[in-house]
């Protein structure tokens, strides 16, 4: 089934109207914007979504822009039109990896992409679909449903993966001829066609005054009521059509387009085969070129429909309104303005929010764009001072909002009105309900970052691409000096002159600091008039942030672009806040990093440090510490000589902390103390899910045992809550090995551990891991697990491959983009 958006053609594609305009375009940009328009629209139709957004690369490779865009408003989207390539939003991930990534509600979007959770805090459901051919990633296409039961509809992604493909072909075919296809200035706004049969006609007329003659096409005749050859082109046939009262009128219409050369929305009545008369309107003028005023061309518009539907809206009782897609009032009945204390002429065209005070707190926008976004019907309360309840409820779909206001009672339990915001105030605020998203949804990533390696790296790669910036430099304070932290994109050497400059120096990186003070230049020129003797690299324009933290001076953020570039008040706003944002990461990273050199060493210190070399088998571990916060936590592996058998050990203690390191080291000795018994592995790990009761109650901890008798390749497997190890067999064959487990260490003192049995062929190789290894927010575990079994499966589709570089592949084929978690991998190879 189509979509019914998608029929037809669609209205027009406009440029972003708060971006600059280019010159014209190349006929290869032409060409890749008809590629791109035509994805979006086959995304639409085939998929049945309601809003598709289509990103590019950026032209540095840093980010992804939308390009084309249809269903949902850009200023809605705005939070998320520039995205940084390396971050860990969908679009991002899905382009990085170039699989498809589908998020069936919010509970999935906030499980999975919490970043995106808090930027778009709104039911629907979504897929990305890379957009690649051969080796080469061009971006990402972006598509939205409803939110409802099913999630995202059956056959919707494979038949969006068509439509990537499709464009992704195109593309490729441009960049085969020398035509780059980033992005440029503009975003393309898909406009959808209406979903209802057009409510006006329009009929066009050319009449010569003097002679009375009058040409008219086929609609202007039916619109007067003219059948096949009943229309003699004359005036005079024309006028015995109107209806007598408004002959005078039609008249003085035509008079006073000849003298002022145009009339415009003159009204008049036709009278229908009935006898009945309905109205049309008459616009005209004269031509510029014309026989001394006496020709005059035009058209003729028949608004029935419209004109009863809107006298039938103007006569409930209810206030009805409409939102256009950009949320600002498009109309208001007559019973509105009373409900509202408005003019409706002081509401059209306005944001309801921002053209009644007391609508002003964000909730209210919220609302809307909560409609808009998961296409759900809404309803809220709101308190028109002095204590009037009104109760609001709001109808979207694709093309906008219709809304509906009543008087209402007072929400139940309440005792006064709240505090609202006294008449006549306007809360505007720089950011508006979208840039608040936006700034949360970048302040979630820097509370993620936790070292000041991860801060500097947050900045660099998802808030500087975000804003569409080239260079940054964080700077650090100590001794009243300015020493640099973390640079990104600036020519080598360029920044080795402003090494230790005294926060008091005249130069904008320092007086931002000494004043507290934003600095913003938009130009070269705005920052050679300021600084003359400054030195200045290739950028176009400059935001120098002070990072301030509690009162304290931390140090300062410099953003460069490559580009001149206005600064507006949501994109000042928003960096100010960042620049506190930053300043607070900044200033915890430091706590955190003296912390780290502590767990750091003590981990070295609880990790194997080398492992037992046994005739018969080949063992070799790695581990990774996580990207995010200490690069510490419970993840440990072990091999263990006990008699004629090895025992293999791996496990992962909850959290990320010394404790957990603590932790992990006392578990870690006392598998190795109760392993180096005759006890059978489930019994060891019996004992110590026992110890581990005793010595912290509320910890919990995973862990896989396997004892391997190198002499004929037998194994005994006992399993924790851990994932299952993972066998590829000497033809090559990979499979996970769907042995019984018992629960996580910690839980339960009675529990038990099933031991399984198996005996390896000379060939084989096993492989232990912590979840860390496989776990990605773009697919599910089990996933992540299968991506391991392809992994060692190819390893032996070419005969034996050394131990160490296949421990060395599966990491770098089967670890996540993004990793946040530990990592440990124990691999044995038997025979």
């Amino acid at each position: 089934m189509r979509h019914p958006h998608a029929e037809g053609r669609a209205r027009a594609v406009r440029p972003d109207p708060h971006r600059s305009q280019e010159p014209d375009a190349a006929p290869a940009d032409h060409e890749r914007d008809d590629l791109l328009t035509g994805a979006v629209r086959r995304a639409l139709g085939d998929t049945g979504a309601y809003g598709v957004m289509l990103y590019l690369r950026s032209r540095d490779g840093r980010s992804l822009v939308i390009c084309t865009i249809a269903g949902v408003p850009l200023s809605i989207m705005s939070p998320f039109r520039r995205i940084a390539a390396a971050g860990p939003l969908p679009v991002a991930v899905c382009f990085r990896t170039g699989r498809t990534i589908i998020l069936s509600d919010t509970e999935d979007t906030m499980r999975r992409f919490p970043q995106l959770a808090v930027g778009m805090p709104y039911d629907f459901a979504s897929a990305c679909v890379p957009v690649a051919s051969g080796g080469e990633r061009f971006g990402v296409i972006s598509a939205l449903w409803p939110a409802s039961a099913e999630g995202v509809p059956e056959g919707a992604p494979r038949r969006l993966v068509e439509v990537a493909e499709r464009l992704a072909a195109g593309l490729a075919g441009l960049v085969a001829s020398g035509h780059p296809v980033e992005p440029g200035a503009d975003a393309a706004v898909v406009e959808l066609p209406s979903p209802s049969a057009p409510t006006i006609r329009v009929g066009l007329f050319d009449w010569n005054v003097a002679t009375g003659a009058l040409a008219a096409d086929e609609q202007f005749r039916t619109i007067f009521g003219f059948g096949p050859g009943e229309f003699d082109g004359t005036v005079a046939s024309l006028a015995a059509r109107i209806a007598p009262g408004d002959r005078p009128e039609f008249r003085s219409a035509a008079r006073i387009a000849l003298v002022r050369g145009e009339v415009l929305a003159a009204r008049v009545r036709v009278l229908g085969p009935d006898g009945h008369p309905y109205p049309v309107e008459l616009w005209a003028r004269v031509p510029a070129i014309s026989d001394g005023r006496t020709h005059l061309v035009g058209a003729v518009l028949d608004a029935r429909t419209l004109t009863a539907a809107a006298a039938a809206v103007e006569r409930l009782r209810d206030g009805v309104f409409s939102l256009d897609p950009d949320g600002r009032i498009s109309y208001a009945n007559r019973s509105a303005e009373p409900l509202l204390q408005a003019r409706r002429e002081d509401l059209v065209g306005h944001h309801p929010w921002h053209a009644l005070s007391w609508l002003a707190d964000p909730f209210y926008e919220n609302r809307y764009r909560a409609a808009l976004l998961s296409q759900q019907p809404t309803a809220f309360l709101a308190l028109r001072p002095p204590g009037s309840w009104l109760a609001f409820s709001l109808y979207p779909d694709a093309h906008g909002v219709t809304g509906r206001v009543v008087a209402a009672g007072p929400p139940p339990g309440t005792a006064e009105p709240p505090a609202t915001v006294p008449p006549g105030v306007r809360s505007d605020l720089p950011t508006g309900v979208g840039g608040t998203y936006h700034l949360l949804q970048l302040a979630s990533a820097l509370t993620e970052a936790v070292s000041v390696r991860d801060v500097c790296r947050v900045v660099a790669e998802e808030i500087l691409p975000a804003f569409g910036g080239q260079e940054l430099a964080i700077y650090g304070v100590r001794d009243k000096h300015l020493h640099l932290v973390s640079q990104s994109g600036y020519p080598e050497g360029f920044l080795d002159r402003f090494e230790g400059t005294p926060v008091g120096a005249r130069i904008p990186g320092a007086e931002t600091l000494s004043t507290g003070t934003p600095i913003f230049f938009e130009s070269v020129q705005e920052l050679a008039a300021a600084y003359p003797d400054i030195a200045l690299d290739e950028m176009g324009a400059w935001a120098f942030l002070p990072l301030i933290a509690s009162g304290h001076p931390v140090g300062s953020c410099i953003l460069g672009f490559d580009r001149p570039r206005p600064f507006t008040a949501e994109d000042r706003g928003l960096l100010t806040a960042l620049g506190g944002f930053i300043a607070q990461a900044l200033e915890r990273a430091r706590l955190y990093d003296a912390e780290f050199a502590l767990a750091r060493g003590l981990q070295h210190a609880l990790l194997p440090h080398r492992l037992p070399d046994v005739p018969g088998i080949r063992i070799t571990a790695r581990y990774l510490p996580g990207t995010q916060g200490m690069e510490i936590g419970g993840d440990w592996y072990d091999a263990i000589v006990t008699g004629g058998d090895v025992t293999l050990v791996i496990g992962d203690v909850e959290g990320h902390s010394v404790g957990a390191a603590a932790a992990m080291g006392q578990l870690r000795s006392a598998v190795r103390a109760f392993a180096t018994t005759d006890d059978p592995p489930g019994q060891v790990l019996c004992r110590t899910n026992r110890l581990l009761l005793d010595l912290d109650p509320g910890l919990l901890a995973s862990c896989c045992l396997v004892r391997l008798t190198p002499a004929d390749g037998s194994v005994r497997i006992a399993r924790a809550g851990h994932l299952p190890p993972v066998l590829r067999h000497p033809d090559g064959r990979a499979e996970a090995l769907d042995v019984p487990g018992g629960a996580l260490l910690g839980v339960d003192d009675e529990a038990e551990y099933p031991v399984s049995e198996l005996c390896l062929a000379p060939g084989s190789v096993l492989a232990l891991y912590t979840d860390g290894l496989v776990e990605d927010p773009a697919v599910a575990i089990d996933q992540g697990v299968d991506r391991l079994r392809a992994a060692l499966a190819r390893g032996g589709a070419d005969g034996p491959e050394d131990l160490e570089g296949l421990a060395e592949r599966v990491l770098r084929e089967v670890g996540p983009s993004h990793r946040v978690d530990d990592v440990a991998l124990l691999l044995t190879a038997f025979g």
